[in-house]
């Protein structure tokens, strides 16, 4: 207290008024009047006796309240300096990016180069800016009614159209807005109260599905199920003896140069009988000095003693599954019983075939044995973590409770063995879709061939580290099965399987999986939410909105327990990603311009660097997972294009994004009129996810 009083002389008497002289930067002096010492010390001292009757000193509340606002308004002087900080920082943002519509109008796709109509591409924005603009005008209109004393603050508040027209009129906005009520009562509540009803039922569904299947994931846990192959299909120990069949490994790729050194190597190093294996990398790059590179790496390993040839399309047609078609004419591929398939990013441990190929002894009925990613990068950025959550469900639970169950599961394209024979009877690899994948696993169950799916084994790879690449592969991974839906439905009701099979692949793989969830997520979330908060008649209950949301993105969360605090980053993210994902449904469904778009998926060769720094570190000496060059100097080499790649990475503005941002904002704004609370923070923070996104504020920045 002495330094906040300097008293000199004797103590004035007791109710002198004290002036207290306290400087700031932001203000040249401020002078309060305040009790004296001893008033104070008594009124704040537990030793001193309180008259309980009496009330707090005035002088003293007042002195106190001062002392605060002025403590409060310091930090509100920074508040107009962040604000135009952050609005310098977005308008360079949007100076300096490049808009999704910029640079996609002529799209980078396998095999070729095709031109978007942009018309198609439009229609999609175009539907969204019509709500948005519509959305702020009714924000408008009803904050005019707000003050006006049109107050609409409960959500099940329903208006009478006797009260409505007895409303005396003053002036011309009171008809207007009276109006409106009548008319969104009668014409505009109805259908979307109907349509929100249909995508709470679907909602639903989808989360029973969700549900069951985490039960039997563990239920697999609890009884320990796992496949085992039969005895004696291979000693894992020696691996001397046991069941050694001809075995093909194909390495699709194009214009992968960050990461074909590496598949290269690890598609090597399978310890596998080297009269028994052959290696076939299967380049579609279309740039020269691509596949020099490509071309020259294989003949390193021929070197070496490997059995790996390089092979280049003269026709590049068809995409991945024309490339493996292609392949798989060579005449000598009739000497093989299994193909092992491994995308460019994809690093198999030796062992990799010594796990996946004795579950082929004595079951002439497998026709595929799939294992599990893992991933180099998952903890890179935001974007890497979030897609690990996605992943980690999809193998530990989709893939692994299905294999189990029903034997059936979608080929994930990579990381997997098929026997030959079933891909043969199954008609090969066709070009109709660009999921062909998935496509050869359907028709493989359609003939009676069963899968596995091996949840301990696992395989390397890269996820996409920008939005930019995140976002294209998302569109082809929900446009092809779409495609593919169309094309095998007719398929399916032919079949001679089991109804239950075909009530699995016609409702539950395809519609329920692949339709129902972007569209609920996207209708239901991004349209009739914000929609609710214009029209208050129709209403979305705060389970719907809060809870069960909730609660699936903990049941999605937990086979990767790690990422429990990004469990609210997830669910937004997921819902923002529900735009992409229901316009590539709609596309693909609909047979769009982008339904075929192809673009092989950025990677970023982390892993690739990684393994080279890591034999450079660990022997000087020659081994069999290096190549012939000197090391160091693929080192600095990558480190070269690295740093050179970083400069030229820049912002893009996603227009999709930023519209449905402001559209979600906008309504929360409105609900903060009717004083709905979850309402308003969910549609606020889902706002602020949209506008990150849209910024491209997530990830790494593209090239």
């Amino acid at each position: 207290m002495k330094s906040l009083f300097n008293w000199s002389g004797k103590e004035p008497p007791r109710g002198t008024p004290v002036v207290v002289k306290m400087e700031n930067p932001n203000w040249s002096m401020v002078e309060l009047e305040g009790p004296s010492e001893e008033e104070f010390l008594v009124s704040n001292s537990s030793s001193y006796p309180r008259d309980k009757g009496r009330g707090r000193n005035a002088r003293q509340l007042t002195w106190v309240l001062l002392l605060k606002a002025h403590r409060a308004a310091g930090c509100l002087t920074y508040i107009p300096s962040a604000l135009l900080g952050l609005a310098s920082a977005v308008k360079r943002r949007v100076a300096s990016g490049r808009t999704d519509a910029d640079a996609d109008n002529v799209n980078e796709i396998r095999g070729g180069r095709e031109k978007e109509n942009p018309t198609v591409r439009s229609r999609f924005y175009t539907f969204i800016k019509l709500f948005l603009w519509l959305s702020v005008l009714l924000l408008c209109f009803e904050v005019a009614a707000y003050f006006k004393g049109w107050h609409f603050r409960a959500p099940h508040f329903q208006i009478d159209y006797t009260w409505v027209a007895s409303l005396g009129v003053r002036d011309v906005f009171d008809w207007l807005y009276s109006r409106w009520v009548l008319f969104r009562v009668a014409y505009l509540a109805p259908p979307l109260q109907l349509l929100a009803n249909v995508c709470i039922v679907l909602f639903l569904i989808q989360s029973l599905d969700r549900l069951i299947l985490c039960l039997g994931m563990f239920w697999i846990r609890l009884k320990k199920i796992k496949p085992v192959p039969k005895e004696g299909a291979v000693d894992l120990e020696s691996g001397e003896k046991g069941f050694f069949p001809m075995v093909l490994v194909q390495i699709p790729m194009c214009n992968e140069r960050e990461v074909y050194q590496q598949s290269i190597a690890a598609a090597c190093n399978l310890d596998w009988p080297k009269h028994k294996l052959l290696i076939q990398v299967l380049d579609d790059s279309d740039d020269p000095n691509t596949q020099f590179l490509i071309n020259e790496e294989v003949q390193k390993w021929q070197h070496e003693g490997a059995n790996i040839l390089y092979r280049h399309r003269v026709l590049r047609d068809g995409y991945k599954a024309g490339n493996l078609k292609s392949a798989m004419n060579c005449s000598y591929v009739k000497d093989y019983e299994f193909v092992a398939i491994f995308d460019a990013d994809f690093q198999p441990t030796p062992d990799f075939l010594k796990r996946t190929v004795p579950h082929f002894k004595d079951n002439e009925e497998v026709g595929l044995v799939q294992a599990r990613w893992s991933f180099v990068n998952k903890d890179e950025n935001l974007l890497t973590r979030l897609q690990n959550i996605n992943l980690a469900f999809h193998f530990e639970v989709e893939q692994q409770v299905n294999g189990v169950f029903i034997n059936f599961f979608g080929f994930n394209g990579t990381a997997g063995v098929w026997r030959i024979k079933a891909l043969e009877e199954s008609g090969g690899w066709l070009e109709r879709t660009t999921v062909e994948d998935m496509d050869i696993a359907v028709r493989a169950h359609l003939h009676g061939w069963k899968f596995i799916y091996l949840n301990d084994v696992e395989c390397q790879c890269e996820v996409p580290e920008s939005y930019e690449a995140y976002r294209k592969q998302q569109h082809r991974w929900h446009s092809g099965p779409m495609q593919l839906f169309r094309l095998c439905l007719p398929d399916i009701i032919k079949s001679n399987i089991s109804l239950w099979k075909k009530f699995n692949l016609i409702f539950l793989f395809f519609l329920l999986r692949k339709l129902i969830l972007p569209f609920y997520s996207f209708t239901l979330f991004c349209i009739i939410l914000p929609m609710t908060m214009f029209v208050p008649e129709a209403v979305l209950p705060e389970w719907v909105v809060c809870y069960i949301p909730a609660i699936m993105s903990f049941l999605n969360i937990l086979p990767a327990p790690k990422s429990f605090p990004f469990i609210v980053p997830y669910l937004l993210f997921e819902n923002t990603m529900s735009v992409t994902k229901f316009n590539a449904m709609i596309s693909g469904l609909l047979q769009l311009g982008s339904a075929y778009e192809w673009i092989v998926t950025k990677k970023s060769g982390r892993s690739s660097e990684g393994d080279l720094v890591a034999l450079v570190e660990k022997s000087p000496r020659h081994q069999r997972g290096a190549s012939v060059p000197d090391l160091e100097e693929m080192k600095e080499v990558i480190l070269r294009e690295e740093e050179k790649a970083t400069k030229k990475k820049h912002n893009r503005i996603y227009m999709k994004e930023l519209s449905l941002a402001f559209l979600l904002l906008t309504a929360s704004a409105r609900s903060l009129l009717s004083a709905q609370g979850i309402h308003f923070y969910f549609l606020l923070f889902q706002g602020i996810s949209f506008l990150l996104v849209g910024l491209d504020l997530i990830g790494e920045q593209v090239d």
